[in-house]
């Protein structure tokens, strides 16, 4: 798989797309309907965490039923897909994409959005073609990302050993953990530096920082 067998996989949102503002405006907007109070990113921040119900549970002092998470859940994804078209790519993105390809490095993405969505949003900013693997989730599952992590590395034939995660959540650092896979996490996303330095793998403040941390790595 590439070069010396380095593969990098990434994470799309609030790391290749820059779409914080959009997650914290559709959150916000979702909390309006639901009668929870607003929170800043900054709390958003400190507080996010997958699953997504354990957030819920972070903000309202207990998990949701299962009714108020079908109502949440909805309500959240139709705010943010109405902003989600406006959301560009994180600064540098498609470059160090291209550059990878170009020096005949393999790169994979991997997200937790849902596959039908995602799949035309990437392809829409230009840079589907960079990749040699794109998943998406495709199914209502709440889970985190390790599971899909497994099927996606099978699905690939990469050894875990030669893969390294980029990604703007302390779960892409589990769900590397969880292969045998390393991991790089950036700050530019959902996370807060502090919450992201306790997964105990490389931070970095931006994706450049984090290609050249990963060459690093593997």
């Amino acid at each position: 798989m590439g070069k010396h067998g380095k593969h990098l996989v990434w994470d799309w949102n609030g790391t290749l797309l820059d779409d914080t503002h959009a997650v914290i405006g559709a959150t916000n907007a979702a909390f309006a309907e639901l009668g929870l109070a607003t929170i800043t990113l900054e709390q958003y921040r400190e507080l996010y965490t997958v699953p997504v119900p354990k957030f819920y549970e972070r903000l309202m002092g207990r998990l949701p039923t299962d009714a108020e998470w079908t109502v949440m859940d909805g309500a959240f994804h139709r705010h943010y897909w109405q902003r989600a078209e406006n959301c560009g790519l994180t600064t540098g993105a498609a470059e160090l994409l291209a550059a990878r390809q170009a020096s005949g490095f393999t790169q994979s993405l991997l997200s937790l959005a849902p596959h039908a969505e995602l799949i035309p949003l990437v392809t829409r900013h230009g840079i589907a073609e960079r990749f040699v693997r794109m998943d998406g989730r495709a199914d209502a599952s709440t889970d985190g990302k390790s599971g899909h992590m497994v099927r996606h590395l099978a699905a690939l034939a990469v050894p875990a050993e030669r893969v390294v995660v980029i990604g703007d959540a302390a779960d892409d650092a589990v769900a590397a953990g969880h292969v045998g896979a390393k991991a790089v996490l950036y700050t530019g996303g959902s996370h807060s530096r502090a919450s992201l330095a306790r997964a105990g793998v490389p931070v970095v403040d931006s994706l450049e920082e984090a290609v050249a941390v990963a060459e690093e790595l593997v």
